[in-house]
């Protein structure tokens, strides 16, 4: 370990794989306040609106399809829909999420 520090590259690697463990712990500890408390619990699948802090681009429609049915776009949201609950908090975890919340009957 002192060697990898003695050199600049050495502590350059450090850092940067410093930040990265950072920016995970962040992602995690920030999803749980984009997830709606109501979010009913039961079920294995629910539907829901991602709300992000831009008009969502096909990039972001196809990451959310990776979790469920991309079912519409509508302003600065996602309809996803099937989505495995255990699935909810890994959506929470992108960084330009801005809130997680179950979808309305209105969209049904």
């Amino acid at each position: 370990m002192k060697e990898i520090l003695s050199s600049w590259k050495g502590r350059a690697v450090v850092v940067a794989a410093l930040f990265y463990l950072l920016w995970q712990a962040w992602l995690s500890l920030s999803a749980p306040s984009k997830i709606a408390q109501s979010l009913s619990p039961g079920g294995d699948k629910v539907d829901l609106v991602v709300t992000l802090p831009f008009p969502p681009e096909r990039f972001h429609v196809l990451v959310f399809q990776r979790y469920g049915r991309v079912s519409g776009t509508q302003e600065n949201s996602v309809e996803v829909r099937g989505v495995r609950r255990e699935d909810v908090r890994s959506i929470a975890r992108h960084y330009w999420v801005k809130k997680v919340e179950p979808l309305g009957r209105e969209g049904s």
